[in-house]
């Protein structure tokens, strides 16, 4: 079992895959053109593999692959089922922008991938076309509906910004509850990578949003889970992500591994450790020390106050999975 060094159990890995995105959302990366790591700096599969196999024997199981955009990185499904076979009732997960689910979805779902998350801000082309710096809205819902068919299941992320979805918070909920599937609504987390007009929603004003329409109340949260969770009358429950609040970090079960190889232990804090050389030399007792040393730096709470204004993340959220 793996504790941190504030006495909570780490059951869950992060691990990003690469850094490459075919978006430019606004929230997130903006800048064109970009400079990508090389793809020789990158671990390979068996790498991170080992390092798995190392964190799945002392405990860990949750696993999520994400990005930047993970399905640019190629032969994912052969990643996927590396880690399937090894632990087959591993919860296995990956968080896509959905652009190019419509070609993986299958490949994905045989290879013993359980769920996605999926990001879905608009329903507008406009919009969508506006956040994402290219035309991108037709090809994401068709591979939602492609993710749906093969049997995934499927969580739907919104980012609430103001001026630019506030006017469709009930139109997304609609849209999810329509299909199925939970969306969470995210408050936006201010990074020095984003664009600087960009204003978010705080939670309050999500609910006070949602109850223009619907009654809801709040329901029991999983202790580790990110997501406040709300239930409409008609039982149709969604969540509200809201890092800001310090409650958020209480029961954080989580630590990210890049696909550099550096072990984060926080997604707003810069520390981290590498474990490149250990896996790439195959030595898995160094690698099993710095993964204890990053456990024993983890961070009790995140930086921000709920009231804060003017604080912003250094952390490029797209090398660490966000």
């Amino acid at each position: 079992m793996l504790i941190d060094g504030h006495g909570r159990v780490v059951n869950y890995l992060r691990v990003s895959v690469t850094q490459r995105c075919n978006f430019r959302c606004r929230y997130c990366m903006p800048s064109t053109p970009f400079n990508w790591t090389p793809k020789e700096n990158l671990l390979s599969f068996e790498e991170l593999f080992l390092f798995i196999k190392v964190c799945i024997d002392e405990g860990v199981n949750k696993i999520r692959i994400t990005g930047g955009e993970p399905l640019l990185r190629k032969d994912l499904p052969k990643f996927i089922s590396m880690i399937h076979e090894y632990k087959p009732d591993i919860d296995l997960a990956i968080t896509t922008n959905g652009y190019m689910l419509k070609s993986y979805a299958k490949a994905l779902k045989d290879a013993g991938l359980k769920r996605i998350n999926m990001s879905l801000d608009t329903l507008k082309n406009d919009k969508a076309r506006f956040m994402a710096q290219k035309s991108v809205l037709n090809e994401v819902l068709t591979g939602f509906e492609e993710a749906l068919e093969v049997g995934l299941k499927v969580k739907l992320n919104t980012v609430a910004l103001k001026g630019f979805n506030d006017d469709e918070i009930l139109n997304l909920l609609e849209f999810a509850k329509f299909r199925g599937c939970q969306i969470r609504f995210i408050e936006y987390m201010e990074n020095q990578h984003a664009k600087d007009e960009l204003k978010g929603l705080k939670s309050y004003e999500i609910l006070n949003i949602i109850a223009q329409k619907y009654n809801f109340t709040k329901a029991e949260k999983l202790p580790s889970a990110p997501a406040s969770l709300y239930k409409l009358d008609d039982g149709y429950t969604f969540g509200i992500i809201d890092p800001h609040k310090h409650d958020f970090c209480e029961s954080c079960n989580r630590i990210r591994l890049s696909a550099e190889g550096f072990l984060i232990p926080c997604l707003y804090f810069e520390d981290a450790m590498s474990i490149k050389k250990a896996v790439q030399s195959g030595d898995i007792l160094g690698a099993s020390e710095i993964l204890r040393q990053v456990l024993k730096n983890k961070p009790e709470k995140n930086k921000w106050e709920a009231d804060a204004t003017n604080v912003t993340s250094t952390r490029a959220f797209y090398q660490t999975g966000g």
